[in-house]
Order: C-alpha cells, then sequence, then structure tokens
C-alpha cells in the first residue's frame, strides 16, 4: 500500500530511528520513505514542497502531473541524482542524504532507471547495450552471459540482441532501456516518463512488460501524464501539484 500525506507526519514517525523507536510494520515495510521532503533549486525554483509518501515492497505507483511540476525531481530524489533541500529521502531503510562515493554507488545498483529518451550506447548493440550494466557492475562473462537471453526476452526482444539501437523503432528502443535496468535484478524499477516518446500502441506494450517486472516482485514507481494510460493500468495513482504530493487512487 502507498501513503502518501501534504500534512507534516506526526513526530512519532518524524523522530531518528534509535535503540528506543521501534519502527511500525507499515515502516518496516517501506522500500521508499519521503518525510517533509524540500527541493528549492539554486535559482530559487521550488520544486517540492513538503512531500510526505511511503511504498512498500511489491508496489505499483504512477505519480502524475503536469510538466514542471516536479515528478523528474521526486525519481532523481530517489537515485541520488539530487539531495533534498530539506527532510529525508530513504530507500531501502538508507537515508540517501548521508551517501557519498562508493555508499551511493552501491545503493543506486539497487535501483533501476528508465528514462523517457532511451540513452542507449549507439554505437553498441541490444545486447551489448544491456550487458554493459553487468560489466560495470563487475559481473563475470559467463553470469552475464546466464542474464542477458533471459533479459531480452522479458521484454520480447531477443530475436534483436545484434541490432544497433538505430535500426530499432522508440518502441524498441524503450525495451532495451527496460532490459538495461532490470538485468541486474534491482528490487525497484524508476521509470521517467518511459512512454513520452511513444505511440499508444508502444505505450501500452511498455506499461505491460513494467506490469510483469511488478508481477514477479519489483517495485515500479512511474512518472507520466498520460492519463489515458493511468485509467487503463488501473494502480494507485498520486499526483504532483506545484511541488505538493496529493493521493488520487
Amino acid at each position: 500500500m502507498t501513503t502518501v500525506s501534504d500534512r507534516p507526519i506526526s513526530s512519532a514517525h518524524s523522530s531518528p530511528r534509535s535503540l528506543h523507536t521501534v519502527p511500525t510494520a507499515t515502516q518496516r515495510d517501506s522500500i521508499v520513505r519521503l518525510q517533509q521532503v524540500t527541493k528549492v533549486y539554486t535559482n530559487g525554483s521550488r520544486a517540492l514542497e513538503n512531500v510526505n509518501l511511503q511504498v512498500r515492497r511489491g508496489d505499483f505507483l504512477f505519480v502524475t502531473g503536469p510538466s514542471g511540476s516536479g515528478k523528474s525531481t521526486l525519481l532523481k530524489l530517489l537515485y541520488g541524482a539530487e539531495r533534498p533541500t530539506q527532510g529525508q529521502v530513504q530507500v531501502h531503510d538508507t537515508n540517501l542524504c548521508d551517501l557519498r562515493g562508493d555508499r551511493l554507488s552501491m545503493l543506486r545498483r539497487r535501483i533501476g532507471v528508465v528514462f523517457q529518451d532511451y540513452k542507449l550506447i549507439p554505437r553498441r548493440t541490444v545486447a551489448e547495450n544491456v550487458a554493459f550494466v553487468l560489466q560495470a557492475q563487475g559481473y563475470a562473462r559467463r553470469e552475464i552471459q546466464r542474464r542477458l537471453l533471459p533479459t531480452l526476452k522479458m521484454v520480447g526482444l531477443q530475436d534483436k540482441a545484434e541490432r544497433f539501437p538505430d535500426q530499432l523503432s522508440g518502441g524498441e528502443q524503450q525495451r532495451v532501456s527496460i532490459a538495461r535496468a532490470i538485468v541486474s535484478t534491482p528490487p525497484i524499477l524508476l521509470a521517467d516518463e518511459p512512454t513520452g516518446n511513444l505511440d499508444a500502441d508502444n505505450s501500452w506494450q511498455v506499461i505491460k512488460i513494467l506490469k510483469k517486472l511488478n508481477a514477479v516482485g519489483i517495485t515500479v514507481i512511474i512518472t507520466t501524464h498520460d492519463d489515458r494510460l493511468v485509467r487503463m493500468s488501473n494502480n494507485p495513482v498520486v499526483q504532483l501539484r506545484n511541488g505538493r504530493l496529493f493521493h488520487v487512487k
């Protein structure tokens, strides 16, 4: 169950964990937790305002809102690309505000990220793009080969392993991006407007893949402005409006 509130969390929840603080069942099950998070950029722009959110293991959550409402900023906070101006961001029971360097890199290995613009390496094949993540994390060649084909099958690209990105459609490129994000089997998958550049059919195909991943236990958080997809998916939804987060369903 995803919980969200635009009110400050009570002091019992916001106090630092100690020997005298026993976490509730909801807190123990939470894989993502934001407490009174505000993000103000150096130019004075307020991206997020007092955001409280808990996402439990195995949830599938849509984050909606118009362009500029703070959706991308929210995801960047979850994988450490941005830091909050105020508040706490916890992922896997770890406060990201405390992490730097290698410790942050190790946490990021447990978070898959899918971008709207794919971010594939143009001169590498589909297989090489997906394997690159495992190579960077120090996996042995044999383990990379063991993981590669099942991952490509998961996204329906096993027959295009030797193609280059410019030989693929936009929908296929996005599926490569998903394969790259999940090949190391992270418990969390963040997808930032993954259907933003796709037509309706390809968009729904991407959502079906994300649902399949969620069905095997991966927690999925996806930002989108496509209300039609959200309605078709029938999953929990929160909405960002002027940097504040509200529960929709």
